[in-house]
This record gives C-alpha cells, structure tokens and sequence, in this order.
C-alpha cells in the first residue's frame, strides 16, 4: 500500500513519435469487434496487420487509429464497444496488477480514502491509458487527460472517451463503492482542453 500512498500525481506527456500505450488498449476491443463483425474493415481502415502479444507496451498510434475507425465507420455502436472493451481493460487491471491484498485493503477503507489511493496509482501508471497525453488528477473523483491521443485530430458534439470510462468505472466499483460510474464531461473533440473524466455514486 505504500506505493499507493506514494505514487504521484501527475503524468507528462511524451513525444507521440515514440509513446507507447498498454496492449490492453487495443486487446480488449478484439474479440469485440470480432464478435461484432467489424474487426475486418476497422483494421483495414487502421492499417493494422496483426495484433500484439500483450507482452509489453505498443505504439500508441495504431491503437489510436483502430478507436477513430471504429467510430467512423460504426457511430451507432461504437461506444458500447468501446466502454466494454475499457471495461475488460479494467478487469485485466484488478486481476493482474493490483496485488490482492491492496484491494482487500482498499475495499475496508472510506471511499473517499480509498478513491485518494486509488487516484495516486492511477496517476502513477497512467502510460496504460494516456500514452502522450498529459494526465493530472485534479481530485480523488476527477481525472484530466490532456492531448488525449485516442481523440487527437478528431472532432465532435459529444464526449468520445468510453474505453476510458469504462476503465475508470470498473476500478472505482470494484475498489471504492459498488455504484461508482465515470462520465466524460468534457472531451478534447469537443474543442475542449482536456478530456475529463468525473466519478459519482450512481442514483
């Protein structure tokens, strides 16, 4: 736990030429857009040829073009692909790199002491799921990701972010409170200057 504690804040960004991003960015959604039919012509679009081997961290700018495919060429679906594959990411997270016992310790604590430990190693291992971008926690509840690579170029009237979302949601319920949920209230599509990501109790 004293990593927890320790762990920083903030996470600079990085040249986007040479960022790299968590495998699981990408090997989540696979079996999605399999599943769905689309994993042919997203990947074609992308131009990416084979999938990596979860072994290490990969090139953050196919990753990036498979989301923005996705998006372009199903809008009505691609989020609930995107937010399920954020969630196996986070699944992947708890089962394979928060040791057991600092979750069973999270889970005893307050929430909001649990969601301040719980933010510090988010921060400290945001390369999984910021790659370039610049990632500050403003609060426990609040996240901010700047330069948000899984967006960059793209423009839209609505928050893109779901695969991070669903990230966020399955960490916070599962270690904070069972009815936390994370929504994007603004998005660097959006003309906005960073992607925020904000956790409340569900009604």
């Amino acid at each position: 736990m004293a990593a927890l504690a320790e762990a920083d804040l903030r996470a600079d960004a990085v040249d986007p030429a040479s960022a790299r991003i968590g495998p699981n960015a990408l090997l989540q959604l696979h079996p999605l857009l399999r599943e769905a039919g689309l994993a042919g012509p997203v990947y074609a679009a992308a131009g990416v040829t084979e999938m990596p081997d979860g072994s290490g961290m990969i090139d953050e700018r196919p990753v990036a073009r498979v989301h923005q495919e996705l998006r372009r060429l199903a809008p009505d679906r691609a989020a609930d692909l995107a937010y399920e594959a954020g969630v196996g990411t986070g699944r992947y997270i708890l089962a394979h790199r928060i040791p057991r016992m600092a979750q069973t310790l999270l889970v005893a604590m307050p929430a909001p002491v649990a969601a301040r430990l719980l933010s510090r190693a988010i921060a400290a291992n945001a390369w999984t799921f910021a790659g370039s971008g610049d990632f500050r926690v403003v609060s426990p509840f609040v996240f901010e990701l700047r330069d948000n690579p899984i967006v960059r170029g793209e423009r839209a009237d609505h928050p893109l972010c779901d695969w991070h979302c669903g990230v966020f949601t399955t960490l916070y319920a599962a270690l904070v409170h069972p009815h936390m949920r994370c929504t994007e209230t603004t998005c660097c599509a959006m003309g906005a200057p960073a992607c925020r990501f904000e956790l409340a109790r569900a009604a």
